[in-house]
């Protein structure tokens, strides 16, 4: 990219930073009724998708639904997406609209100023260094799906530094909780926000981002003989059409 470029990407992030703080600013009195208590969470959900709705829009960003399978409303699912860019966060929770859902997150995530603060309240956090984390995480995840939600895990683990990898090997955590849990897994595919918006400072532009919601895969049945399996099922559904994405990307 030449310096013009990065400046103006550069701009674009920085605006989206300040935009994405004054909606949490402006929301912060309603957020901070509904975050004390499982009671008010169906209430922090829909302002968690209002702020998603703002910012995303707000930084000249849209999305294109290629391919739709409705899922069922009110019913717990696991929920999996490919992972490149902050904005994963808020394609979920514009997508995922009749059925509540927490995110299970990286607890580095909760030092972050004001959003932070929500977040570790909403979220359930998970400390990879720590096995004692892992376990809470179960736990967690049980009770919120006991209480009808559904959970959302990007499967990759985090981002990889090597920008050649498109799609990185998925971590066990989401099929082993789905199978544990006995929940359908509904995976999502999203393309170029590795260039729209990726987690690397003077890199990125507004845009369409494709989606694909692919049919919810069953785990009824299913023991963690089966997780292997699973997991390598999720991950070739979710590589074919990012591939496609990154080639048709690449050719522009």
């Amino acid at each position: 990219m030449n310096s013009l470029a990065v400046f103006f990407s550069s701009l674009w992030r920085l605006w989206f930073y300040i935009w994405m703080v004054i909606v949490i600013l402006i929301l912060s009195p309603f957020l901070l009724l509904t975050i004390w208590s499982d009671k008010t969470y169906s209430y922090f959900f829909k302002l968690a998708r209002l702020w998603a709705i703002l910012t995303f829009y707000g930084i000249g960003m849209r999305f294109h639904i290629e391919e739709n399978h409705p899922i069922e409303k009110g019913k717990s699912y696991m929920l999996i997406a490919n992972h490149t860019s902050m904005l994963d966060i808020m394609m979920m929770l514009i997508l995922v609209k009749d059925n509540p859902f927490v995110f299970v997150g990286k607890a580095e995530l909760s030092k972050l100023p004001i959003f932070g603060f929500f977040y570790k309240r909403t979220c359930i956090l998970v400390d990879r260094k720590d096995a004692r984390s892992k376990k809470k995480v179960f736990d967690s995840a049980q009770d919120r799906i006991n209480k009808g939600l559904s959970i959302c895990i990007f499967p990759e683990g985090g981002v990889n530094d090597d920008r050649t990898i498109i799609l990185d090997s998925f971590k066990d955590g989401a099929f082993r909780l789905a199978i544990d849990h006995q929940i359908p897994i509904v995976p999502f595919a999203f393309g170029h926000l590795r260039h729209f918006f990726p987690f690397v400072w003077g890199i990125g532009h507004p845009g369409v981002v494709p989606v694909k919601v692919f049919p919810c895969i069953e785990t009824k049945g299913l023991t963690l003989e089966h997780k292997k399996e699973l997991k390598e099922t999720a991950f070739d559904l979710l590589y074919k059409p990012v591939l496609n994405w990154e080639n048709q990307y690449a050719k522009k």
